[in-house]
């Protein structure tokens, strides 16, 4: 490095660092302190109508009343996959209810709406059993919740079958 290039280097740095502190330099205004004995408190004074009203033994609420239908029966529509013969086969399913698909036994056991911004749809709570275990403890090869909005998340793990959720009616 040339000496000319230093000595301009050095005197920008020198510039810049005492150019820095008059720039950074800032006045601190002092507030008064407030004297928190004298305050008075901020909060509302009550309202002498609603105060009345709250005291009425009278008062009554109105209550929240679900319609029930009990006609509408909760049918949860499943799509299943045979992967050996590559057979699809739709079946609708009752709440409470077991059918079978080849060697699984699927029941269905709940079936509502998700709420989501992103993905609305339904979701279904079900138990299925591998029949081909001939054993008096038999297992289920899944049991929870599947969903209509994400059907590329199977969750059934099963070499030979598959299923997945379409909808529920009546829900």
């Amino acid at each position: 490095m040339k000496l000319g290039k230093f000595k301009t280097s050095i005197l920008v740095f020198i510039y810049l660092f005492f150019t820095s502190f008059s720039f950074g330099e800032e006045k601190i205004v002092t507030v008064p302190l407030i004297n928190l004995e004298n305050l008075e408190p901020s909060f509302e004074e009550e309202n002498s109508e609603d105060s009345a009203v709250l005291k009425n033994e009278n008062f009554v609420l109105k209550e929240k009343v679900e319609k029930v239908d009990k006609n509408k029966e909760i049918k949860i529509n499943i799509v299943a996959l045979d992967k050996i013969t590559a057979k699809t086969s739709n079946f609708d399913l009752r709440i409470g209810e077991t059918k079978k698909f080849g060697l699984l036994e699927i029941k269905a056991l709940q079936c509502g709406n998700v709420d989501s911004q992103t993905e609305p749809g339904q979701a279904a709570y079900i138990q299925v059993k591998d029949l081909s275990d001939n054993q008096s403890n038999q297992v289920f090869v899944f049991n929870g919740w599947t969903f209509s909005s994400s059907k590329t998340i199977r969750p059934l793990d099963h070499p030979v079958y598959d299923f997945w959720l379409v909808n529920c009616e009546n829900v």
